[in-house]
């Protein structure tokens, strides 16, 4: 009898180790926010997008682990105002030259392991889906009184967004855009 419960409490202790023990506390998708900012040669372009759903596993007040979805259709740019290019930019970041949100109306972040540095900062190693194509990415979240904050930089082209990408394609000249876009991601909880 003993060998077996120390079996059980040596399974228990690897399964709290491996998966967490934290708590599931849902993401406020009314006070989160995503920010993002894409870069070309001659400018750059910013807005927003929306948080479908997702939480945050949480051990008091330690990040253990979580997973958010976004809404691709609530895609907006925000640099540019209606009737001056706003509407022509929404749609094209919309169609399959970039995120075919018909296709693909949600994206998604799943942590994968996370590791504090102390002052509530965490490396986080992660998985982000978008269009149907998921890539480990790794990047310092913060959480302090309430608040998950993350900048996440992203490689469109392993998502196979290459439109006007100089790695794929030549004699671009100005209307190159970069590879990488960052999200300014904030989740409330």
């Amino acid at each position: 009898m003993q060998i077996k419960n120390l079996l059980l409490t040596a399974l228990m202790a690897v399964s709290f180790s491996m998966f967490g023990h934290g708590d599931p506390i849902k993401i406020n998708t009314e006070k989160s926010t995503i920010t993002w900012v894409g870069k070309k040669i001659t400018g750059q372009h910013s807005g927003t997008i929306g948080i479908k759903s997702g939480e945050l596993m949480m051990h008091g007040n330690q990040l253990e682990g979580g997973s958010f979805v976004i809404d691709m259709s609530s895609l907006a740019v925000t640099d540019l105002k209606a009737g001056q290019g706003k509407e022509k930019l929404e749609g094209h970041l919309n169609s399959d030259d970039f995120f075919g949100v018909e296709t693909f109306p949600e994206a998604s972040l799943k942590i994968n392991k996370v590791k504090s540095t102390g002052k509530g900062q965490y490396n986080v190693q992660a998985d982000i889906t978008i269009k149907g194509k998921s890539q480990p990415i790794e990047f310092v979240a913060t959480i302090a009184k309430g608040m998950a904050t993350a900048e996440i930089t992203i490689d469109r082209t392993k998502h196979d967004i290459k439109y006007g990408s100089g790695s794929f394609f030549d004699n671009l000249g100005d209307k190159t855009i970069y590879d990488d876009f960052v999200l300014n991601v904030n989740l409330a909880f």
